[in-house]
């Protein structure tokens, strides 16, 4: 798979925030980036430009003067990125981490978030970090700024830390709450992170769950009836399904499983715009995160 190495001008600026006519004001009048240029005159820009302009828009965005950021020696602008981040850990975690996605480098990674672990647990860090680059690598890759390969690589990180964390709740907690809750991903959808929060969450809130994981027939939802008597299915929508509708997925869910009482919760993208009314009393649509929270701390106190 070819990997995206080199950069246009549009690029830069939907990774930085910064528009392009300014990129190019910043460029003749400071000298501070060197792209390259095609047979037809059009910039390109490579890696070691695209991590230059990041680290200048971290100290543009801090009130340092454009003028005066074109006078730092290299060593000098990392050293400062360094010194400003303990004050404002967010904004240069969102920076560290999109250029390990971009540099593959794992070490990087991990280095910033046991930074930011110093200060903020995981829900925290999930919240105000992680969310916040999803989003923007979400963004990024539907502008083509960005290929699957960077994509993949940083969501599968994500994941690693939410496993991580998952797993030292379930050694934490060992009385459970019922009821259960059995969490999947539809047939052929494959974006788990949400899920795998949802999980984590819901662990947290001290209830037991059931984590099936992606690409799930529906057929093999069936079993688990066997084995609990009180469970609510909790599912998360991106992509799928994408030849029926959500309110025909949960009439073919209730055939299936023979039950029209069983409590599903539906989250994820492919719920914005489903009406509440239009769906059976027992499937109710979790439009976030902080709503699944709120449920759950309810569910508790009943």
């Amino acid at each position: 798979m070819f990997i995206k190495t080199q950069f246009s001008i549009k690029d830069l600026e939907n990774l930085s925030g910064v528009k392009a006519h300014t990129i190019r004001i910043w460029e003749k009048r400071y000298n501070l980036l060197e792209p390259a240029r095609t047979d037809t005159n059009i910039r390109k820009y490579d890696l070691i430009n695209l991590k230059k302009l990041l680290n200048i828009t971290l100290l543009y965005n801090e009130g340092y003067k454009i003028s005066k950021i074109a006078g730092f020696k290299e060593e000098e602008i990392t050293k400062l990125i360094h010194s400003l981040s303990k004050n404002n850990k967010e904004d240069f975690a969102l920076q560290a981490f999109k250029t390990a996605m971009f540099d593959f480098d794992r070490a990087l990674f991990n280095k910033t978030y046991k930074e930011l672990a110093k200060t903020k647990n995981f829900r925290e860090i999930f919240y105000e970090v992680f969310l916040p680059l999803l989003h923007e690598i979400g963004l990024l890759w539907q502008t083509g700024t960005i290929d699957p390969t960077h994509e993949r690589f940083i969501s599968e990180l994500i994941k690693q830390k939410i496993l991580i964390n998952t797993t030292q709740l379930q050694e934490k907690y060992t009385n459970r709450k019922v009821p259960s809750f059995v969490l999947y991903l539809p047939y052929e959808e494959i974006h788990e992170i949400g899920l795998l929060f949802a999980n984590y969450e819901i662990i947290l809130a001290g209830f037991d769950t059931v984590y099936l994981g992606s690409n799930i027939p529906m057929e093999g939802l069936s079993y688990i009836l066997k084995h609990y008597e009180e469970i609510t299915f909790l599912s998360y929508f991106t992509v799928k399904p994408d030849k029926e509708s959500l309110y025909e997925y949960v009439d073919r869910f209730q055939k299936t499983l023979g039950s029209t009482t069983m409590p599903l919760w539906v989250m994820g993208y492919k719920t914005l715009g489903v009406i509440d009314s239009k769906l059976p009393k027992n499937v109710k649509v979790v439009e976030s995160l902080e709503e699944l929270r709120m449920r759950l701390q309810k569910l508790k106190s009943s």
